[in-house]
């Protein structure tokens, strides 16, 4: 489901920031939905995500029981091994449920 393009300049290190500020799945606990942010930054090597493969893929998890901590730590992973960039980092930060709220931070750097 997630689609790339061709980095132009995989000579060059720079950052590339997107961020979704509706995501939404569901609590496994309780069934209702959980709101976020997600935040990605990575530096590409040879490839870059194709930004409505991403809206599309990340819509899957809406009706989604999945823990905070999962969900951020797979998504990573699939856009970790579809890539392969340089550094990635997920920001995802949770909108408060009973006064708690909850961001989960994960990163994936490329070994040489």
């Amino acid at each position: 489901m997630l689609e790339t393009f061709a980095n132009l300049y995989p000579h060059r290190d720079y950052l590339i920031e997107i961020v979704c500020p509706e995501f939404t799945s569901v609590c496994p606990k309780t069934g209702q939905p959980d709101f976020g942010t997600l935040t990605f930054q990575y530096i590409p090597d040879l490839l870059c995500v194709e930004l409505k493969s991403l809206k599309l893929y990340l819509q899957q998890f809406r009706n989604e029981g999945i823990f905070y901590e999962n969900v951020t730590n797979r998504i990573l992973d699939d856009l970790a091994v579809l890539l392969q960039p340089r550094w990635i980092k997920l920001t995802a930060s949770f909108t408060p449920r009973g006064g708690i709220t909850t961001s989960v931070i994960v990163e994936w750097k490329k070994t040489s």
